[in-house]
């Protein structure tokens, strides 16, 4: 080989290093800001660390909804097959109700209660957002052509 084409080859392969590297940085500066959704069963199944930053959605189950003072409400999601308890501090969006469902963002505690850092339950009434409605079709619980927040009995 020549020397000038040793010297291009070495151009080459730095290039690709720095760019490998870049990408590498990229990549694990996005880690850290990845939120994850999750289905209740697909939650109990994994082992998620006490600190990552996640999303679960659901359903909330009918009676669970409970005000403790001080803006401290508890609740549970469901999916049908599993129930995550949920403690959130603030105020709950207008939509919120028994049976409706709701996407949930926090992190799991010790006690396996999801601390809340929101919760959202969009549009109208009959609102399921995507991602429940996903999770329900795999539970078998989510009646097909039925209108949008409707589930099998």
């Amino acid at each position: 080989m020549t020397q000038r084409k040793k010297r291009r080859l070495s151009l080459i392969a730095l290039m690709l290093l720095l760019v490998g590297g870049a990408t590498a940085l990229v990549l694990t500066a996005f880690r850290d800001s990845v939120v994850f959704f999750y289905a209740p069963t697909e939650l109990r199944a994994k082992e998620i660390p006490a600190d990552r930053q996640l999303r679960v959605g659901g359903l909330v189950v009918e009676g669970s909804v409970a005000h403790h003072g001080e803006g401290l409400v508890t609740f549970a999601i469901t999916d049908k097959r599993t129930e995550i308890p949920v403690e959130y501090r603030g105020l709950l969006p207008d939509l919120f109700a028994e049976g409706k469902g709701v996407v949930v963002k926090g992190q799991m505690n010790g006690n396996g209660v999801l601390a809340a850092d929101n919760v959202l339950a969009k549009h109208d009434e009959n609102y399921v957002p995507p991602e429940v409605q996903e999770a329900l079709e795999k539970a078998g619980e989510w009646k097909k052509g039925a209108p949008e927040g409707m589930t099998a009995e």
